[in-house]
């Protein structure tokens, strides 16, 4: 229970629906450090813990909060600065879901004598034919979070709920009404990094790495020629596909297309630049099937608001696959993660290595 209103309409729900309820904060960044406030839309500062705790006492359920900062930050954190540092974009949230948020839980829940675990996320967990649990995505296009939650394995799928699936925002709006919440209703969606509450990841690397901002400052964007076109100010602060904040002006649009942390360059071009017919991901995480036959068709998002692309897969070992676009997909940034669906299923994900 984050606070927010999805994780706090789940838990009620489910204690309606007679299931014995206990809630789980998680505490994984030290908030007050941030000026974490009211202000913000963070789903996980202090208010938002005792939003979460007022809930349950309400609804007479107990409520823990998890202290995993240490994990978190050994693991998330230095991961985050470390795939920047190596001109790659991370997605922190999926790597918290894989290997910290869902283990923790399940270790709280076995000590705490509980069938299951429950979160807030548009989507739901389906049973195979052949016996494997899969992700499917929400009902809701516009909040679908099946994309986040590939890497999680059998064995949490196996006890994991999640009600909101079947529902729409709206939907969960008026339950919220409904249950005596108006101002959780009202609530401002978080989008953000937990632990980069202004949505500034520039100034928080520039505060965790000692000397970034100078060791960077002033290396070239050139152009896929090699041609130099202006300055910029380190590599880490440029993502695939980015056009604004760029601070040069060229007369029409340009877009980062590649990042060479090596020579501390960053490469600009057109629109068109940022398609690939071609990509490999590794560290895939199979849910649907134990793993697929080389050549199978599936869509193929390369991000979380991307609608996907009918794809080729094509198995080159345990955990790595090629995939092949029929037509181009743009903007693949190394880091971000590669999902693969079937109809509205999850077959598997993996982390994009290279286009």
């Amino acid at each position: 229970m984050s606070g927010g209103i999805d994780s706090t309409v789940t838990a009620l729900m489910l204690h309606d629906q007679g299931y014995e309820v206990v809630g789980i904060t998680m505490k994984t960044w030290d908030y007050a450090s941030t000026g974490a406030s009211k202000k913000e839309t963070g789903c996980c500062n202090l208010d938002s813990f005792n939003d979460a705790r007022m809930a349950a006492v309400q609804h007479g359920f107990p409520h823990f909060v998890l202290d995993i900062r240490e994990e978190f930050g050994g693991f998330v954190i230095d991961n985050f600065v470390d795939e920047y540092l190596a001109g790659r974009t991370p997605n922190p949230c999926v790597l918290c879901n894989t290997h910290i948020k869902w283990r923790a839980l399940l270790k709280r829940a076995d000590a705490l004598d509980c069938a299951y675990i429950a979160t807030g996320h548009y989507a739901s967990v389906r049973v195979a034919a052949n016996g494997r649990y899969t992700i499917a995505k929400g009902i809701d296009g516009t909040k679908d979070q099946s994309y986040v939650l590939w890497g999680l394995q059998q064995d949490l799928l196996a006890r994991t709920l999640l009600p909101l699936g079947p529902y729409r925002k709206t939907e969960i709006r008026q339950m919220a009404m409904d249950y005596g919440y108006p101002e959780l209703a009202k609530k401002s969606e978080s989008y953000e990094i937990c632990f980069v509450p202004d949505n500034d990841y520039r100034g928080f690397l520039k505060r965790r790495v000692e000397g970034l901002e100078q060791r960077v400052d002033g290396g070239n964007f050139v152009d896929k020629d090699g041609k130099v076109l202006g300055k910029h100010r380190g590599y880490p602060f440029y993502t695939i596909g980015q056009r604004k904040g760029l601070e040069v002006t060229f007369g029409k649009p340009v877009y980062v297309t590649a990042i060479r942390p090596e020579t501390n360059t960053v490469v600009l071009g057109d629109e068109s630049e940022l398609d690939r017919s071609e990509m490999r991901v590794a560290k895939v995480n199979w849910l649907k099937y134990e793993g697929v036959t080389p050549g199978m068709e599936a869509v193929t998002k390369v991000r979380y608001k991307d609608a996907g692309t009918l794809s080729n897969i094509y198995p080159e070992g345990d955990s790595s696959v090629g995939v092949r676009f029929n037509g181009m997909a743009k903007g693949i940034a190394p880091g971000q993660s590669a999902v693969f669906y079937e109809g509205d299923e999850v077959i598997g994900g993996g982390v994009i290595q290279r286009s």
